[in-house]
């Protein structure tokens, strides 16, 4: 957290002023504007609704098991129904003691940021609840989970290629959106870019989520230097590990690793693996090029039928060029989104070829 941000907020929970009341108590939701952010767009009415425990309560049942969806760095994650009848996802905090302040600052940083954002592939905040000591945020409900999930098996068959490729085009294009500063003025970097905080609807059209980690760059700078390294281990970008220094194309790294788990239906990190293999990345990294070992790697589940191999080899370069060393030899995510646009054409061309011409591709 920027020194800076950590000051203010101290200041404010010591402050002997009128707003010298329980930091915890119930807040508009103006209040959970972060200070430090710039410059200001015209509010959306996105993220602003505001709930009670009680209805938090109300909505999972008591938080009942058969409405549990998963669980995070967060907290757990429960299927809810408002008194609107509009089915949701809430996320409850559920933190130790000495991890109070950090979730604190996500659960701000969530607010603030998605309250701003309008987009199609960014999964939307309906609102939140910050009553007493309680923290939840209210999200859309995706039908179809986490995409983890549905590259390890998960509750039900694995997705065809072209599912694949339609995941990859709306993740990109999400990350894009939030590079490209057209929505608050300035970029921001996800940083915590992975398969399981990319979520599906129900055909299948991909939403980012999670913004606790997300970073709102310096106005005017391409680089942030930080002496802290947030993340998840598997996906971090190589040069922002080894000198702090957070750039969009840490989120290209990321978004390079999705892809290779797109392609071969594994993990970033298996630990059930040798010591040699664990990393995804290092295993294949030297073999997206070579056409001939590249079919070994391909996630067998994925039916023949449902890719060319001219697809494949456009795909698994495209992410060997967003997982290089060097931040400055990756492509942007606007340069994603038209390459996997190419992408989908010519398979969808490929596969609609007679069955003797799709053999020579």
């Amino acid at each position: 957290m920027p020194f800076g941000l950590v000051s203010a907020w101290n200041k404010r929970r010591r402050s002997k002023s009128q707003d010298h009341t329980d930091p915890w108590r119930y807040r508009p939701v103006e209040y959970w504007k972060l200070e430090d952010q710039t410059p200001q767009r015209p509010k959306r009415h996105r993220g602003s609704s505001v709930y009670t425990l009680k209805e938090m309560e109300e909505a999972t049942c008591s938080f009942r098991d058969e409405n549990f969806l998963g669980k995070g760095g967060f907290g757990r994650v429960y299927k809810g129904t408002l008194r609107s009848g509009e089915v949701v996802a809430i996320k409850k905090m559920e933190l130790p003691p000495f991890k109070a302040a950090e979730g604190e600052h996500e659960f701000r940083v969530e607010v603030d940021i998605l309250s701003r954002l309008d987009h199609p592939n960014l999964v939307s905040l309906i609102g939140y609840c910050a009553d007493g000591k309680h923290r939840f945020l209210v999200y859309e409900y995706m039908q179809r989970g986490n995409l983890q999930d549905h590259l390890n098996g998960i509750g039900e068959a694995k997705m065809d290629w072209t599912s694949r490729l339609q995941v990859a085009l709306g993740a990109a294009k999400g990350l894009a959106y939030l590079h490209s500063s057209s929505a608050v003025g300035i970029p921001i970097v996800h940083r915590d870019f992975k398969s399981t905080n990319v979520l599906l609807g129900a055909n299948f059209e991909a939403k980012i989520s999670d913004f606790g980690l997300a970073k709102l760059m310096p106005e005017g700078q391409e680089t942030y230097v930080t002496a802290r390294v947030l993340g998840t281990f598997g996906y971090f970008d190589p040069e922002y590990t080894s000198t702090g220094k957070l750039t969009l194309q840490s989120d290209v790294y990321a978004f390079g690793v999705v892809l290779l788990e797109l392609l071969t239906g594994r993990r970033a990190v298996d630990l059930n693996l040798g010591p040699n293999d664990q990393n995804l990345v290092l295993q294949v990294r030297h073999i997206l090029n070579d056409r001939k070992k590249l079919r070994k790697v391909i996630d067998q589940e994925l039916s023949r039928s449902s890719y060319t191999m001219e697809s494949i080899g456009m795909f698994a370069n495209l992410a060997s060029r967003c997982v290089r060393t060097e931040s400055s030899e990756r492509p942007s995510m606007a340069e994603c989104v038209r390459e996997l646009q190419l992408i989908i054409y010519t398979n969808s061309k490929g596969l609609s070829m007679p069955m003797h011409a799709l053999r020579m591709v």
